[in-house]
């Protein structure tokens, strides 16, 4: 169990979200389902949302899990009729899926500093960077495709994106995931012009830096102290910590809930300790 930021009632809401096999929107799912959403968990990783939704229908919730390729039009139209036949039409999507790869990943942060052997700029793989690209993008753009017709034929519903502090700042040594998260910002405000006749509202939330499986031995030596980088990081954070990812859930809820949140739309909100607040000085 979660203990909720929100006492926000969902009962009876069909509450989609991608890359629910992960930590943040797992718990994003979960979040949904204690507020009493039916939850339709996606994931590439069907083992891992298949034993979120076992948890939870255990614990007296409704979730289902699915297969779900972010890249396939196909196979999420598959999806979808699957989760109209379980829950229902979808209420509220949650556009979670998404990341980074070491082919769209400089060893350097500056090219001056260079090392023969290293990945610089010059060496970046084309299709890694293609990769990062659809995954971030197309990978909310289509699942959005998916999804949303539900909701334009309900005259109501809301989409939830998720940026990230690259997307006001990028961050050196990841251009393509930089790139790609301002692109999920600019297209969630065109979304919400796209959408405005429709009852649709469409936001995203721009977490900032989180400790997870993935990326903990960037943050941290073995010893448990932070690396160079993890301290680049603290040090332009002013709460001099990272975000918990339970402390997304807050914004999540907010954001989604119609009677909360009813005349916000196109926004990209920071959960982000603060780091775009400060200048460093």
């Amino acid at each position: 169990m979660i203990k909720l930021p929100l006492n926000v009632d969902y009962t009876d809401k069909v509450v989609v979200v991608t890359g629910a096999g992960g930590l943040i929107c797992g718990a994003m799912a979960r979040a949904f389902a204690q507020s009493g959403a039916k939850v339709a968990a996606l994931d590439l990783n069907e083992e891992a949302v298949k034993k979120l939704a076992d948890e939870l229908k255990a614990e007296g919730f409704v979730c289902e899990g699915y297969k779900a390729n972010v890249l396939d039009s196909a196979a999420l139209e598959e999806v979808h009729q699957a989760v109209l036949k379980d829950l229902g039409p979808c209420d509220i999507l949650v556009n979670g899926a998404g990341g980074n790869n070491p082919r769209a990943t400089t060893d350097n942060e500056y090219q001056h500093e260079a090392k023969e052997g290293g990945k610089s700029f010059f060496d970046l793989e084309s299709s890694g960077v293609d990769f990062v690209f659809k995954l971030n993008f197309q990978g909310t753009l289509l699942p959005t495709q998916a999804f949303a017709k539900d909701m334009v034929a309900k005259k109501s519903g809301c989409i939830l994106n998720i940026s990230s502090m690259n997307a006001y700042i990028p961050l050196t040594k990841i251009p393509a995931y930089s790139a790609a998260k301002a692109g999920i910002s600019n297209f969630t405000q065109w979304l919400a012009t796209h959408f405005a006749g429709t009852g649709i509202r469409c936001n995203a939330i721009a977490p900032g830096f989180l400790v997870s499986a993935q990326n903990k031995a960037l943050l941290f030596n073995e010893d448990g102290t932070p690396t160079a980088r993890s301290a680049k990081i603290l040090n332009g954070t002013p709460t001099k910590r990272f975000v918990d990812a339970e402390e997304l859930l807050g914004a999540t809820l907010f954001l989604c809930d119609d009677r909360s949140a009813s005349a916000i739309t196109g926004v990209v909100l920071p959960v982000d300790c603060g780091f775009a607040a400060y200048s460093g000085v």
